[in-house]
C-alpha cells in the first residue's frame, strides 16, 4: 500500500495544534479546569482564549479519527494478536508505568497552586509522589481512551470478518459522508449533564468514551476507504468554508463561556462545527499536503512522543513564569509557544535514547544491533 503523506502530515499537525492550544489552556480565564489561570477576572475580556473555542470542539476528534484509519490498515497487515501487543507497547506502558517515571514531574506542578496555600503541608514527601503520580495523567487520557478503543476493534473486526460492513460503508456518498456528524452529536449526548462531585462523573467526561469511539468508528469503516477519502478531496473548500462560519458562530454565541462543559460540547453548533472542520482538514489535507520532506518525515516519527511529553513544559514554564517573574502577558505566551515547540523534540530525542525509560515514557524496546 502506498504511504499517504497526507494522512503523515495531518496527524503531526494536529498535534502541534494540541501543543498551541495548550499554552492558551494553561493560562485561561473561562473556568476550564486545569491550568493556573487566566490575567484577568473577567471571562468577557481575555481575547487571546479564542483559540479554545477554534480547536477544542474538533482537533481531539480528528485525531481519534485518523487513528481508526490507521488501525484499519495495520489490521490489514498484522494479526489480531500482533495489534494488541503492539498498541499495548506504545499505549499502555507510557500511559500507566510513564507516569511513575516522567509524569509525575507534571503531577508536581499541577498540585503546585494547592501546596502554595497549605494544602498538603502536613503530606510526607513521598506520600506526595504518589500523588504527584495520578495527577500527571492530564493530556494521557488520549492514549488511554486509544488502547481501550484498540482492544475494542480488534473484538469489532471478529463480527465482521467477512467485512461486508465495512465494505458497505465504503459507499457513503457525500451527503452520508456529511449526515454523518448526526453521529457525532448523539455521541456528545452521552456526556453526564450534570457531574456529581462526589462521583466519578467527571473522570467519565474527561474521558468521553463515547464521544470519542463515534469518530474512531467512521475513521475504521467509512473513512478508510481510498474512495470515501476522494470524495470528501472533492468538497474541502465547500467544507473549509462552511466550517469558518461555523467557527465564527460559535465564537459569537458563547463567548465567555468554558467551553468544556458538558452542556457547551453537546450543543448542535459545536458538534456541526466540529464535523465541518474535521470534514475540511481531511479534505484540504489530501488535496495540498501529500507529499513530504526531510521534516515531515521527522515529525511523522516523532509526534506521537513529542505529544507524549510535552505537558511537563507547559506545566513548569508556565507555572514559573506566572508565579515568579512580572513579564507581561504577551511575552509569556510567546515564551511558552516556543518553550513546548522546541523543548518537546528535545525531550523526546534525550529520553529515546536513555534504555529502559524509552520503554517506560515511550513504549520503545530496546534497540536491535
Amino acid at each position: 500500500m502506498e504511504r499517504k503523506h497526507w494522512m503523515d502530515n495531518l496527524r503531526w499537525v494536529t498535534v502541534l495544534l494540541v501543543l498551541f492550544y495548550h499554552v492558551f489552556y494553561f493560562y485561561n480565564n473561562k473556568g476550564v479546569f486545569g491550568g493556573i489561570g487566566g490575567f484577568v477576572d473577567d471571562p468577557m475580556k481575555q481575547p487571546q482564549d479564542v483559540v479554545m473555542y477554534i480547536l477544542y470542539p474538533w482537533f481531539m476528534m480528528l485525531l481519534f479519527l485518523v487513528a481508526g484509519i490507521s488501525s484499519r490498515y495495520v489490521l490489514d497487515r498484522q494479526t489480531s494478536k500482533q495489534f494488541i501487543k503492539s498498541r499495548t507497547l506504545k499505549l499502555l506502558v507510557p500511559a500507566t508505568i510513564g507516569l511513575f517515571v516522567f509524569h509525575w514531574m507534571t503531577g508536581y506542578f499541577n498540585t503546585a497552586v494547592a501546596r502554595g496555600q497549605g494544602a498538603f503541608d502536613n503530606v510526607p514527601s513521598f506520600v506526595m509522589y504518589f500523588l504527584w503520580v495520578p495527577s500527571g495523567i492530564g493530556h494521557l487520557w488520549f492514549i488511554q481512551d486509544l488502547w481501550l478503543f484498540s482492544l475494542l476493534i480488534v473484538l469489532i473486526k471478529k463480527l465482521d470478518k467477512n467485512d461486508r460492513f465495512w465494505n458497505w460503508c465504503g459507499k457513503a456518498t457525500i451527503p452520508v459522508i456529511i449526515l454523518l456528524g448526526m453521529l457525532v452529536w448523539l455521541g456528545s449526548q452521552a456526556m453526564i449533564m450534570n457531574p456529581r462531585p462526589e462521583s466519578l462523573d467527571g473522570l467519565y467526561n474527561l474521558y468521553k468514551p463515547l464521544t470519542y469511539f463515534i469518530p474512531f468508528l467512521l475513521g475504521y469503516f467509512v473513512f478508510s476507504h481510498d474512495k470515501v477519502q476522494d470524495r470528501v478531496e472533492k468538497i474541502h473548500l465547500p467544507m473549509l468554508l462552511c466550517a469558518i462560519v461555523a467557527c465564527v458562530a460559535l465564537v459569537w454565541m458563547g463567548w465567555g463561556q468554558n467551553n468544556t462543559t458538558p452542556q457547551f460540547l453537546s450543543g448542535w453548533l459545536n458538534s456541526l462545527y466540529a464535523w465541518l472542520m474535521i470534514l475540511a482538514m481531511l479534505g484540504c489535507f489530501k488535496a495540498w499536503f501529500n507529499q513530504t520532506n526531510r521534516f515531515a518525515t521527522y515529525m511523522t516519527k516523532s509526534s506521537f512522543g513529542i505529544y507524549v511529553v510535552h505537558y511537563l513544559v507547559i506545566a513548569s514554564f508556565g507555572y514559573m513564569m506566572k508565579m515568579y517573574t512580572s513579564l507581561q502577558p504577551w511575552m509569556m505566551y510567546v515564551i511558552l509557544t516556543l518553550a513546548v515547540m522546541l523543548l518537546s523534540p528535545a525531550i523526546y530525542e534525550i529520553i529515546r535514547r536513555i534504555p529502559f525509560v524509552r520503554w517506560c515514557v515511550l513504549g520503545i524496546k530496546k534497540r536491535k544491533s
